[in-house]
């Protein structure tokens, strides 16, 4: 196993929640620990989409490592029935973590610093001599220059928040894409904002995606046409849905089977959106070219030549990326499909199933041939969707334990989600299945059922 010293400490790169859960998981085992974060507080990604309410309750948004450090000083916990907006997390958890771990002799933490490479030292990635006992070198980019950070052992948890897919169907910004950036948004807008209403208000918006986020986008914009948050309702508000996949059964989730009961209640009111407002759904829809139309307008057109005519606004939400390139100089096994472990990937693989169940996974699936390099939190899961905090929280618990050098607790690994209540047609393209899909629950091996009904077939 790595070792971590003080002149080698654990470097655990992101203060989102997952980021700061390994601190607190360090923490606890005496780890020496530097945190680093580009933003300039903890949860900086978070705050961005500070309001988007959460489907998970406050109950599972706490680490418990965490939790142990904050009931030691003045923490107020929330109520863990309720649901916290993300600026809530920040707010209430995130900020409160951050300043408890910085008062600790173990973790130091650190924002405005950017990391922009890891290598192991003096080796570029085509040299084996010495590698496997040769400490990490982090190039840390600040405000007072590029310096070097030696570390012991390294946890990638930077999220993807700042890899957003395109709207292009091929998963490459699509030729038109770029120049009417202006018009285009990525993620969920604020429809509580005066001037994001204001934004969208009698436009005719086009809304690209089918998962939660677009199920947000689309009670958000119904909700231009309708009034909300003490506004009275816009006319001519026309909303065009674009989806990729043929048809919108499997769009809502599982509704009053969602475990995650906030998850079913926002797929309730995203049909209730479609089904009562303003919105035209187009299907089998993969943009192919963004146009320039009359007075300002954009074309929206499809790999097959079909063409969205007189669109004001784009909302993207297809979902996102990790960013690998500060890790080109290290050994990463990632999938070739969805860029996570390879280990882990079958298990969380959209492609091969997607029916709530989830398999056991920790630091087994998440080390990288680097000794002393992981990935963890929604950087581990690459492309795949659906990633929850609990997962997180578990992952760290088992990587830093490993680091610790407690490898029977590094192996235990105990994880139950909630089930989404739902099929989401894995393995299919166009409503025809592919080769591999063998059902959403066709991998092989010892799986966990979340919670008590299988949900596939």
């Amino acid at each position: 196993m790595p070792t971590v010293t003080t002149d080698r400490p654990l470097v655990i790169v992101g203060a989102g929640p997952i980021g700061l859960a390994a601190a607190a998981h360090a923490q606890s085992r005496g780890l020496p620990t530097v945190v680093l974060e580009s933003g300039g507080g903890p949860g900086a990604a978070v705050r961005e989409w500070g309001h988007v309410r959460l489907f998970s309750p406050w109950s599972e948004l706490v680490d418990p490592a965490a939790e142990k450090l904050l009931v030691n000083t003045d923490w107020q916990r929330p109520d863990p029935a309720s649901y916290p907006t993300g600026a809530d997390w920040v707010e209430s958890y995130l900020r409160p973590l951050a300043d408890a771990l910085a008062a600790t002799d173990e973790v130091e933490v650190r924002f405005g610093h950017r990391v922009v490479g890891v290598a192991k030292q003096g080796r570029d990635r085509m040299v084996d001599s010495g590698r496997e006992d040769a400490a990490f070198t982090v190039h840390v980019r600040s405000e007072d220059g590029t310096s070097l950070l030696t570390a012991g052992a390294v946890i990638d948890a930077s999220g993807t928040w700042y890899g957003a897919n395109p709207l292009g169907g091929d998963g490459l910004a699509a030729p038109g894409e770029l120049e009417h950036a202006s018009h285009i948004t990525y993620g969920i807008p604020d429809f509580t904002d005066p001037a994001t209403r204001a934004r969208y208000a009698g436009k005719r918006v086009a809304v690209a995606g089918r998962g939660a986020s677009a199920q947000n986008t689309l009670v958000g914009l119904t909700s231009l046409t309708q009034g909300a948050e003490g506004t009275e309702g816009t006319e001519g508000t026309e909303i065009v849905w674009l989806l990729r996949r043929p048809g919108t059964d499997d769009a809502f989730g599982g509704g009053d089977n969602d475990q995650l009961e906030a998850r079913g209640a926002l797929g309730k009111r995203a049909r209730a959106a479609v089904e009562g407002g303003p919105v035209q759904v187009v299907t089998s829809f993969r943009t192919a070219e963004v146009l320039d139309a009359a007075e300002g307008r954009m074309t929206i057109v499809s790999s097959d030549g079909r063409r969205v005519d007189g669109i004001d606004e784009v909302v993207v939400v297809t979902g996102f990326r990790p960013d690998l390139g500060w890790l080109s100089e290290v050994r990463l096994d990632l999938d070739p499909v969805l860029s996570a472990p390879t280990r882990l990937a079958p298990l969380i693989d959209p492609n091969v199933h997607s029916c709530g169940t989830v398999y056991p996974h920790g630091v087994a699936e998440l080390a990288q041939p680097e000794r002393g390099l992981y990935l963890a939190g929604m950087k581990s899961y690459g492309r795949a969707p659906s990633f929850l905090a609990l997962t997180g929280f578990e992952q760290t618990r088992s990587i830093v334990a490993a680091i610790a050098g407690d490898h029977d607790a590094a192996a235990r690994v105990e994880l139950v989600l909630p089930e989404s209540g739902v099929c989401g047609g894995s393995g299919q393209f166009d409503g025809r299945p592919t080769e591999e899909s063998g059902g959403c629950c066709a991998p092989q091996g010892e799986l966990l059922t979340i919670g008590g009904t299988n949900t596939c077939g």
